[in-house]
């Protein structure tokens, strides 16, 4: 099989999400603006299921091997099961859907809307709607490491809370970053999570509210160019983490790739340029490969569409470059 390939059928409107399976390194979802799910299996490149909505999906996410959530712009939230294919309905929010989360050591379904809410979710139990938690702002993006769950909102705010003990945030934060929130992604190894704006940086962040820790903290520029003399800045779309070596992967609209070290705050790979924007990026669980979603992000409005590409899903097989240098 080679090590980088593109999927066949792809969802026929902008990539929203790719989100891989916690267990099984080969299943992929694909949540996008055509209404669909997509279920795959990468190493048999076959889409193995199809899940249609009313309207377009925003996010995606595993809970097991067998069962899938989403939401999207019609702000009902919905169960997928993977082998038949129904799909169960849990209750919706009073606006679009715009990140889910599976707390795996609760088997509780996390949603964040742009309603101003997060919702947490038993989709076993009789009545579904566990409880429902007020934010000063929309939610961008969500991330879950541990207990540890990370909410990016509108006008730069963030939420750092302990699942088990919802009843406030254990940190409020503004951005470290001066512009919109584009992407949010915690570590692998629980110690702080990283974040990209649209105007090209990504910030490091750090949980421990000590000096010591909040002083390692950093930002950096990223994914622009500078053509003829002029500065071009593309935004931040996607940051991923490595499951083993706690490298991250940054993806933008500049259609470039990279992988980071951020530990000792350098680039380790920048893979051969897309023909599009990235508008998402997973690891798979083993780490082993990296799906990359390529679809116009609306970045030159209606006027960049005319030309746009249609929507694609490759999968790259990694290799050293995930590895941070000291390690090697």
């Amino acid at each position: 099989m080679s090590d980088h390939f593109e999927l066949s059928s792809p969802p026929f409107d902008s990539v929203s999400q790719v989100r891989f399976s916690p267990t099984n390194p080969d299943h992929l979802l694909v949540s996008a603006w055509d209404t669909t799910v997509r279920f795959y299996d990468v190493t048999a490149n076959e889409q193995k299921a199809k899940f249609d909505h009313r309207a377009a999906v925003l996010a995606c996410s595993f809970s097991d091997a067998a069962h899938a959530y989403s939401g999207g712009l019609d702000p009902g939230v919905r169960e997928l099961d993977l082998s038949s294919e129904k799909v169960t309905y849990l209750g919706q929010h009073g606006n679009a859907v715009s990140a889910i989360n599976y707390a795996r050591e609760q088997n509780v379904l996390i949603t964040g809307s742009w309603d101003r809410s997060l919702r947490f979710w038993d989709p076993r139990a009789q009545t579904t709607l566990v409880s429902t938690h007020a934010l000063p702002e929309r939610v961008y993006n969500m991330d879950l490491v541990g207990n540890t769950l990370v909410v990016a909102m509108a006008s730069r705010l963030f939420h750092i809370y302990d699942v088990r003990k919802m009843n406030e945030p254990a940190q409020m934060r503004e951005s470290s970053l001066k512009f919109m929130t584009r992407s949010l992604a915690c570590m692998a190894d629980g110690q702080g999570y990283a974040i990209g704006s649209v105007e090209g940086r990504i910030g490091v962040e750090y949980f421990d509210p000590s000096s010591e820790a909040q002083d390692k903290k950093y930002a950096f520029k990223c994914h622009r160019q500078t053509i003829d003399d002029v500065d071009h800045v593309w935004p931040v779309n996607a940051l991923a983490f490595h499951p083993v070596y706690n490298t991250f992967a940054s993806a933008g609209s500049d259609g470039t790739l990279s992988i980071w070290d951020h530990k000792v705050k350098k680039r380790l790979r920048q893979y051969p340029k897309y023909s599009a924007p990235i508008p998402s990026v997973a690891f798979n669980c083993d780490g082993t490969r990296l799906a990359v979603g390529i679809s116009y992000t609306w970045d030159d409005g209606e006027e960049g569409a005319k030309s746009a590409e249609r929507p694609a899903v490759w999968i790259r097989k990694t290799g050293e470059e995930v590895k941070p240098r000291q390690a090697s």
